[in-house]
């Protein structure tokens, strides 16, 4: 397993931009020669909260060791305090997600192309990420999960806990209501479209501030037909909650057996 700091630069952003991934070796086979190997990983992109970074996941988690354990590829990416949105006034990150990144990891690193093998998940703000960019761009992943995310964002601006940077993000109304950041229209949109499949998992702490938020996802996506696969239990906002349920969705995702692994 290799841990690799990465900086990049995009076009769309017209910056640099920090990463981290979590690269498998290859394993199996004759040790002279297992260098020489590069398997096409399954990989999952996994989205920072509100109030931390690309290096949180490495920092407050044992995912290195859960993703080795696994043999998956991990992409851990910067996106400020965006809601990996195209921000209102600001950076172009929904598109630097699903059009650019992408690209740039499978050029940086081996890892498969094929829709199947491409997950993304993410806690808080990651969460809300995670399911926008799922629910809009099925035809990227296949699996998507949200651990405590922010996914109705209008229940969370009623409450009061706005955000100071919502103008910059979503504009100066704050209803966002049936637009392009609404999870429940991105939802109802998928729903009654002609898309792929697409495996979704969501958990929230009992003692989250975000747990109304989580329960009114969970009943709309059940009011329209909506799969998703729920957990809830004791938890609060915190990483001892996220590192526990972090395990869970690498054990949810339709991953291949280690043993399977292919090499070029």
């Amino acid at each position: 397993m290799a841990f690799i700091q990465s900086d990049i630069y995009s076009e769309t952003l017209g910056t640099r931009c920090k990463l981290n991934a979590i690269i498998p070796l290859p394993f199996g086979g004759d040790p002279e020669t297992r260098s020489n190997k590069r398997a096409p990983y399954q990989t999952l992109f996994l989205l920072h909260g509100l109030h931390s970074n690309f290096d949180a996941w490495s920092r407050y988690s044992s995912i290195e060791r859960y993703a080795n354990e696994k043999g998956l590829a991990v992409i851990m990416p910067e996106a400020n305090r965006s809601f990996y949105t195209n921000m209102h006034h600001g950076y172009r990150y929904f598109d630097f997600f699903t059009n650019e990144l992408p690209q740039i990891v499978s050029q940086l690193f081996p890892l498969s192309p094929n829709r199947s093998d491409r997950f993304i998940a993410g806690l808080s703000m990651g969460g809300y990420g995670a399911f926008k960019l799922a629910l809009s761009r099925p035809d990227l992943y296949s699996a998507a999960a949200s651990l405590s995310g922010a996914l109705d964002l209008t229940a969370v601006a009623d409450s009061g806990t706005l955000l100071p940077e919502w103008p910059i993000i979503f504009g100066e109304n704050q209803d966002i209501t049936g637009t392009d950041h609404d999870l429940l229209e991105l939802s109802r949109r998928y729903r009654s479209g002609n898309n792929p499949d697409l495996a979704l998992y969501q958990c929230c702490g009992t003692e989250d501030y975000l747990y109304p938020s989580n329960q009114s996802f969970l009943e709309h996506s059940r009011s329209i037909g909506l799969d998703v696969h729920y957990e809830e239990g004791p938890g609060a906002h915190e990483w001892a909650y996220w590192d526990r349920q972090i395990q869970n969705v690498i054990n949810w995702l339709p991953l291949r057996d280690i043993g399977d692994q292919t090499f070029a």
